[in-house]
């Protein structure tokens, strides 16, 4: 059977330090928000995670969601533990108290999503598209329709979707078809289908709120001519309650690969009455409000996907036994032990030490960019909330896709760590190889966040954005080119920052003549951009394992002893930071090469040659 515990420590050591998240209680509305009372509302998150969603996370893959006369069922024990959820107040942990949330940083939250996404993914994208809905809904929606719908939203009692695509109409949506016609009461009536629309019908709440994409009847052509409407499948009453069905119905579920126990439906609008959000026309920029959102969400689903496969591979290689270590028995012949445990042999090694570098960086990476999102909402100083505000729109599309690649990486690493038995599905490492390939799709399929870096984050404001990254990177190798004690670090993070430096250029100045250059380059570009921003979590992880370490060291020459768990942690944090600059940050190597040597053979061959 799987296992999963929250990685408690080691979030409060990225937390506390290594971001210094303790700054936020010094920003007005989140006075409270001290590390300690982070750290209890995350000891409570943990809670939950492991012994109310995790429990159901494999039974919920077996059984699946259910179609049922045009209802969707979810599996046993779904609707109690979202009524648990609900109640607990963890949709609305970072929502607006105005409207009944909890009112905590952004960064709380982020760290709950990967929690959940590591407990039970399938479950988490229930509440999450609500939260990303209300969301929407407080930055675009009339005052009216924020009155009736958020407290619904962030108590749990209502839920939301998104409803973008179409059969013809995927990442294009300059292609959307459903229609929406101006009725005499101020209202719309929206017709048209939507497919793979996550959480469109379900039985955990009393209604659902669909954030529906859709032209009106004078509309330009493309992107113009979107606009966002609000359509409920319930209609609500003046007083706030339920009322009667709206036009909309699910057609059908879809059979998926992963993601079983999460419903993504076929939804028909038929003369569904919905309500303009924003301005008409204006609706690519409403739901880029919940699509940001949504992509560093999925960013944290690829997270969790490390996180929690790493646990079990870790716990099956020292449990284990085949073979002896080929440096001399270190358990075989003792104890009646007749093999070592797999873990001593140098390739289980490196591809355990390969998931938990890339958890523990990714984890810092997605962490720093929740800070960031915080700083951007709050921060007194307008140029460090604009500063903030590029760093975060600079790295959505590496942090959705990054950790979403390596989220299915580290997977497949689960399995192969577990040989046969990873491939049988009692053992629970199949169905993470199966949840997680969905996050490389969705939300924005990675080849197209590719394409948002070079060819819209790279170039704007003649590389403002870019600036947000670069510097802090190059401050900090800059600080600590004289320190011994980090050369070991800082020299392969410099090399790599050259190439980074290098392909944006090459980038840069062959797209200009030829759009075709940046395009073909960039997917290795971000996943280039994506290992240097890790080596740059590293680095600061490395500093401040070294300085946690020091002061333990002083308190150890006094009268207190620190404990030997902590020095432990340091000393293993410090160790995988090594194996990282050795081991994993070398790939940028090749990566630069394969974007220098341009698009020429990328579209040589003609497409009947195909």
């Amino acid at each position: 059977m799987p296992i999963y515990q929250a990685p408690l420590e080691d979030v409060d050591f990225v937390l506390n330090e290594v971001l210094d998240a303790g700054q936020l209680a010094q920003l007005p509305g989140w006075e409270d928000a001290t590390p300690d009372l982070v750290r209890q509302v995350l000891e409570e998150g943990a809670k939950i995670s492991e012994q109310v969603l995790f429990p159901l996370n494999q039974s919920g893959d077996e059984e699946g969601c259910r179609f049922e006369n045009g209802v969707v069922r979810t599996p046993c024990g779904f609707p109690e533990a979202y009524r648990a959820y609900a109640e607990g107040g963890w949709i609305g942990l970072s929502a607006d108290p105005d409207y009944g949330g909890q009112g905590l940083p952004h960064l709380v939250n982020f760290v709950m999503e990967e929690f959940i996404c590591s407990a039970n993914l399938a479950f988490g994208i229930y509440p999450g598209l609500s939260q990303g809905a209300a969301n929407a809904l407080r930055e675009h929606g009339s005052d009216d329709l924020k009155r009736l719908y958020l407290p619904h939203l962030i108590d749990g009692s209502w839920s939301g979707t998104m409803c973008l695509t179409e059969a013809q109409s995927g990442t294009d949506l300059g292609l959307v078809r459903t229609r929406a016609v101006p009725a005499d009461d101020g209202s719309y009536r929206v017709t048209g289908t939507k497919i793979f629309i996550s959480s469109g019908e379900h039985d955990l709440t009393e209604n659902i709120i669909h954030l529906v994409l859709a032209r009106l009847p004078d509309a330009p052509a493309g992107t113009k001519g979107i606009s966002l409407f609000l359509v409920p499948k319930f209609l609500p009453r003046d007083d706030g309650s339920v009322g009667p069905r709206n036009g909309v119905a699910c057609g059908g579920i879809e059979h998926k690969m992963g993601i079983k126990a999460s419903s993504t439906c076929v939804l028909n609008f038929d003369d569904a009455t919905g309500w303009l959000v924003g301005a008409a026309n204006k609706g690519m920029r409403a739901m880029f409000t919940m699509m940001n959102a949504a992509r560093l969400a999925v960013g944290m689903q690829g997270l969790g996907m490390v996180e929690v496969s790493y646990q079990n591979a870790r716990a099956y290689a020292r449990d284990r036994r085949q073979g002896k270590a080929l440096n001399g028995a270190k358990e075989a012949g003792s104890a009646g032990a007749a093999a070592d445990p797999i873990i001593v042999h140098p390739d289980v090694r490196k591809n355990l030490l390969t998931m938990k570098a890339l958890a523990e960086g990714g984890r810092a990476l997605a962490y720093w960019i929740g800070l960031a999102l915080d700083l951007e909402d709050r921060h007194p100083d307008a140029r460090i909330r604009q500063e903030a505000g590029d760093l975060v729109s600079l790295m959505t599309p590496v942090v959705k896709a990054l950790l979403t690649d390596v989220g299915f990486e580290a997977t497949n690493l689960g399995v192969q760590i577990f040989g046969g038995h990873g491939y049988i599905r009692e053992n629970g490492m199949e169905q993470y190889v199966r949840d997680a390939r969905i996050a490389q799709i969705y939300e924005g399929a990675n080849g197209i966040q590719a394409l948002d870096l070079v060819g819209r984050k790279l170039p704007q404001d003649m590389g403002r954005l870019l600036r947000r990254f670069f510097h802090p990177v190059a401050q900090e190798l800059e600080a600590g080119r004289d320190d011994p004690a980090l050369a070991e670090f800082v020299g392969p993070l410099a090399r790599a920052f050259g190439k980074l430096q290098q392909a944006t250029l090459l980038i840069a100045t062959r797209g200009l003549k030829d759009p075709l250059e940046a395009a073909a380059a960039s997917t290795d570009y971000l996943r280039l951009f994506g290992l240097v921003a890790l080596g740059a979590m590293w680095l600061r992880m490395a500093k401040a394992a070294q300085r946690g370490a020091a002061q333990l060291g002083a308190v150890q020459a006094g009268d207190t002893p620190p404990g030997d768990g902590r020095l432990g942690f340091y000393d293993a944090k410090l160790k995988t930071a090594r194996f990282y600059f050795a081991k994993l940050l070398p790939q940028v190597n090749p990566l630069f090469t394969a974007i220098a040597a341009g698009a020429g053979t990328v579209m040589a061959l003609g497409e009947d040659q195909f």
